[in-house]
């Protein structure tokens, strides 16, 4: 497939297409119990636009926990889900699916349902999604690629980023053996995180680490970073939005505005658009334990005032 195909079904404002298949009625969400309940915070965040990719639902290095704390404490007009959002290629060999997965998938689907437009651009691990472009189901609007303009008057495209990755363009095989290996470190990760857990530390990513110190793979993500923006520029946008890599970052390349959403197995990031076009990533692993340090602050003081 083209570049340039990759677009014909964007619409110029990254609307719907005209030949969407839509449900007169948004579908009830099922109110079946959760795993984990819906949290009612006093305040949520609000942003205007929301992109997060690559959750690999389906696959035990999926910080699923994380990303439900994410969407229980945040809103936003628009919610960008840039691919690999389940990940086929592991399901077809084992099927896994614990019960907080499919409580994200709920809470996506009840964002929808309250009006938060959705935006689901399959990846590489969920392709077998992008059959369904220009389809729209339960509210989620299915797309091959997309543009967004920001509320300060850019426009960017929003796309997974697999496209322009040499490994998965000319050898398949190749991407496959990778995926084993970082299945196996993202199992290791679980394990990591598991005793850190216990011995009350926060979070912290064994892959991201060991991603940052091998030469190549920071290579790799150079390159990467450097085709994405060449592509932008040369349809004409302001900016890229993409996922894929599992590496958050913005930064300027050639005069475009690269931009990553990173990932929900290894950096737990979201990239935002506050209200007046501003970006910003979340690190949601920093933001908890931000949370959890005030609010033992909070109890210290409580305890504190009593004891006087």
């Amino acid at each position: 497939m083209r570049f340039e195909d990759l677009f014909k079904n964007a619409g110029q404002h990254g609307d719907a297409n005209a030949n969407d298949v839509t449900s007169p009625h948004m579908p009830h969400v099922p109110l079946t119990p959760l795993a984990i309940p819906e949290k009612k915070p006093k305040k949520r965040r609000s942003y205007r636009t929301i992109w997060i990719s690559d959750i690999h639902l389906g696959t035990r290095g999926c910080n699923a926990d994380m990303l439900i704390d994410f969407l229980d404490h945040v809103d936003s007009d628009t919610m960008y889900l840039v691919g690999d959002i389940i990940d086929g290629w592991r399901l077809k060999k084992k099927f896994y699916w614990p019960p907080m997965h499919n409580d994200v998938v709920w809470r996506i689907l009840k964002r929808a349902n309250r009006g938060t437009r959705i935006v689901y651009i399959p990846g590489n691990h969920d392709e077998m999604f992008r059959q369904f472009t220009g389809l729209n189901f339960g509210g989620v609007e299915i797309r091959r690629a997309a543009f967004h303009d920001t509320a300060d008057g850019r426009r960017l495209m929003v796309l997974h980023g697999d496209e322009f990755d040499a490994v998965m363009l000319s050898h398949r095989w190749l991407a496959f053996v990778g995926d084993w290996a970082y299945e196996l470190m993202m199992k290791l990760n679980v394990v990591v995180n598991k005793a850190r857990n216990w011995m009350g530390l926060p979070y912290w990513s064994l892959s991201k680490m060991a991603k940052h110190k091998v030469k190549n793979a920071v290579e790799f993500i150079g390159k990467f970073e450097t085709l994405v923006a060449r592509a932008a520029k040369q349809r004409g946008v302001d900016g890229v939005v993409c996922g894929h890599i599992h590496t958050a970052e913005i930064r300027s390349i050639d005069g475009v505005q690269y931009y990553n959403d990173g990932d929900w197995v290894e950096g737990c990031n979201a990239l935002v658009e506050h209200f007046d076009g501003s970006m910003e990533i979340l690190n949601w692993a920093d933001e908890i334990a931000v949370r959890e340090t005030c609010e033992k602050d909070r109890n210290f003081e409580v305890l504190g005032e009593g004891a006087v």
